[in-house]
């Protein structure tokens, strides 16, 4: 059966020059410290937490990792939702404002799957893929 409604269209964050500017500045210290000036600077910016998780992950800190994609995520989702994002639809990894949203997204299923959350793990990674396949085969 053919779906013959049209797709949402995508949805793009705004850019936010400061808080890139400083999460730039943050991977050159590449400390966990550094990821967290800006997470706290900046908490509604969903790039400032992939990190931070994605760092917790690689540490074996798994809770923690899961915490802070938690929040990217929570955060990310609301910036969709003011972006005009109805609960589906394209997030395009293309687009870099974006990919914090995704990173987090991708981050969050890996920590689930890790602390025996197999249902939320497996939701998020779909998620992953519904919003963007390239996304998804870019984290994978």
């Amino acid at each position: 059966m053919q779906n013959l409604l049209p797709e949402p269209p995508a949805t793009r964050l705004p850019a936010d020059a400061e808080a890139d500017q400083a999460l730039a500045a943050a991977a050159i210290a590449g400390t966990d410290e550094a990821y967290k000036a800006v997470a706290a600077k900046y908490p509604a910016y969903s790039a400032a937490w992939a990190p931070l998780a994605a760092n917790a992950l690689a540490e074996g800190e798994p809770v923690t990792a899961y915490a802070y994609a938690r929040t990217g995520y929570h955060r990310g989702l609301d910036a969709l939702r003011r972006n005009g994002w109805k609960g589906h639809g394209p997030v395009p990894w293309s687009h870099e404002a974006n990919q914090g949203f995704l990173r987090c997204l991708h981050a969050l299923s890996q920590a689930a799957a890790t602390i025996g959350e197999a249902d939320e793990a497996a939701r998020c990674a779909q998620f992953l893929r519904d919003s963007d396949p390239a996304a998804a085969d870019a984290l994978t």
